[in-house]
């Protein structure tokens, strides 16, 4: 046990290479484990044989232990050798996702991803502070986009690619063995490489009461975020106290790291940095963006579209190249030109609002041509927003409050895709309940149109063989599945409008907070120089 933290300090190229070549890795096994549910969902529950609530205990399981894994990452960087967590915790998502890909059991399957969960929030913390600490700040630019790749472009594009092609040509467990290798290759390349030279720090004990009043918020939080949709939010009791107990258990938490000060499980004075409190605040609206769009796509792919595993996962892969593309061309302006970060956020703002406008005309008839264009411009979005906001959370911090202020931003933009997913789901579950009666109304019994559609259609199945009273039947049936099907394009349209309505709204007030806190963080020094002024 060390009680270290690392300091910056230089490494040579070839160290540095196999170091971020490493952490990169380590980042893509929690990328294809944090999406594994979302396309294998129901070959997963067709071989475990689960309820759908049972089956929700995986997804709360891992999201719950990833941000729980976010708030505890700080205390064990202080505690151990940076290199020596992020090692230990990608040999531990490895091992978790092994055991997983050979069980069917439910029961394993939840406590492996809660063990995912917790393995993923800790090296995703400790790798970008790492990289932090191990590089000068002009190279942050273009190390920060090398991270985002396997950290965030990788879950919303590659990933969902990967797993249709495994879910459809082999099975969900395949998914699980191919995080293996990665986790292998990362930890050794980890092993190989130089790493800052830590420094003596003064030993802090770990808060338990801390840990277990976020704990309790993390879990609450995401179980009603999670499934709250499905019980109908506050009309079901449990819902409703889960909400209760997380915020009084997060007002507990506040309270109780102000009382320790600064001896507690987190450090808050992340927040005197104006720039963190912005990126902070940013990261909830970005997470939104980037988890709720890359729900709607495939889902509307899937749902309304009819395409298999593999043809929504690679809707959006085409993507990855721009977002990636979009990284290294605000890097280079950032590195090079010296733009400040700040200066590319309205145009990732825009291309996204742009993106989800185009896709809110989306039509049952719609295809992966007439969607690519917008799937694009999100793409160059993202990239644009989120390395800009990445540069301005962390640009102020130091060496003692950097790996708290990862952890809080990682928290902020996982609950911020968390209300964006939530959200919408609700929306469109609303929406297609109240489109399909509105269109139900308009089939008038008894109408020429109706009559039309119904003889033209039973005409048909006759002729395929279907005596005259079923082929009726079947004619009313199938008018009624049209009716839900456009009932249900119009609410995902509805929830595409929502999410460029979103930046709307949104996008004025960030400006007017980036303002206030401007003028916040230089009022201390107008007054010093009104006070020479005056004296």
């Amino acid at each position: 046990m060390n009680t270290t933290v690392a300091t910056r300090s230089p490494v040579s190229a070839t160290s540095g290479v196999l170091l971020m070549t490493g952490i990169v890795l380590a980042t893509l096994t929690e990328a294809i484990a944090s999406t594994v549910l979302s396309l294998g969902r129901g070959d997963i529950i067709g071989d475990t044989y689960a309820t759908p609530d049972e089956f929700a205990w995986l997804d709360v399981g891992y999201i719950a232990l990833k941000l729980i894994g976010f708030m505890t990452a700080p205390w064990l960087l202080s505690r151990f050798y940076p290199r020596h967590v992020i090692t230990g915790s990608t040999l531990l998502m490895g091992l978790a996702c092994c055991m997983a890909a050979i069980t069917a059991q439910l029961d394993l399957l939840v406590a492996l991803r809660v063990i995912q969960g917790f393995a993923a929030g800790i090296l995703l913390v400790g790798g970008q502070a790492l990289i932090f600490r191990a590089y000068t700040r002009s190279w942050q630019p273009i190390l920060q986009a090398l991270f985002a790749m396997g950290s965030v472009v990788a879950p919303g594009t590659v990933a969902p690619a990967l797993q249709g092609w495994l879910i459809d040509s082999q099975s969900w467990t395949w998914i699980f063995f191919s995080v293996v290798p990665l986790a292998l290759a990362a930890s050794g390349l980890l092993l190989i490489a130089d790493h800052p030279v830590p420094a003596s720090a003064r030993q802090r004990s770990f808060d338990w009461l801390g840990f277990a009043l976020i704990a309790t918020t993390l879990f609450c939080f995401t179980y009603v975020l999670s499934q709250g949709s499905r019980w109908d939010w506050f009309e079901e009791p449990h819902i409703l106290l889960l909400t209760m107990l997380g915020g009084g258990a997060l007002l507990a938490f506040i309270g109780q790291q102000l009382l320790v000060k600064g001896q507690g499980l987190f450090d808050f004075t992340v927040f005197k940095s104006s720039d963190f409190t912005f990126a902070f605040i940013v990261s909830f609206v970005a997470g939104a963006a980037l988890f709720g769009s890359a729900f709607l796509i495939p889902a509307f792919a899937l749902s309304v579209l009819a395409f298999t595993p593999t043809e929504a996962g690679l809707l959006l892969l085409p993507s990855s190249g721009f977002f990636i593309g979009s990284l290294f061309i605000a890097a280079f302006l950032f590195k090079v030109r010296h733009v400040p970060p700040v200066a590319t956020v309205p145009f990732g703002i825009l291309m996204i609002m742009g993106a989800m406008w185009m896709l809110s005309g989306s039509t049952s008839e719609s295809g992966t041509a007439s969607m690519m264009t917008a799937i694009l411009l999100r793409g160059l979005g993202l990239g644009f927003l989120f390395l800009s906001i990445t540069l301005i959370a962390f640009s102020d911090l130091n060496s003692r409050n950097l790996a708290c202020g990862i952890g809080l931003f990682n928290t902020g933009r996982q609950l911020g895709g968390l209300m964006g997913v939530a959200g919408l789901q609700t929306l469109i579950e609303h929406h297609v309940v109240i489109n399909s009666a509105v269109l139900g109304a308009n089939v008038t019994p008894g109408g020429n149109a109706l009559i039309e559609r119904l003889t033209t259609t039973g005409a048909m199945l006759a002729g395929k063989g279907m005596d005259p009273v079923s082929a009726g039947r079947a004619a009313t049936s199938l008018l009624g599945k049209v009716v839900t099907g456009q009932a249900t394009v119009i609410a995902f349209d509805t929830a595409f409008f929502a999410v460029a309505m979103l930046f709307v709204v949104a996008a004025p007030l960030l400006v007017i907070l980036k303002i206030g806190l401007s003028r916040y963080a230089k009022a201390p020094a107008m007054r010093a120089v009104a006070e020479v002024e005056n004296g």
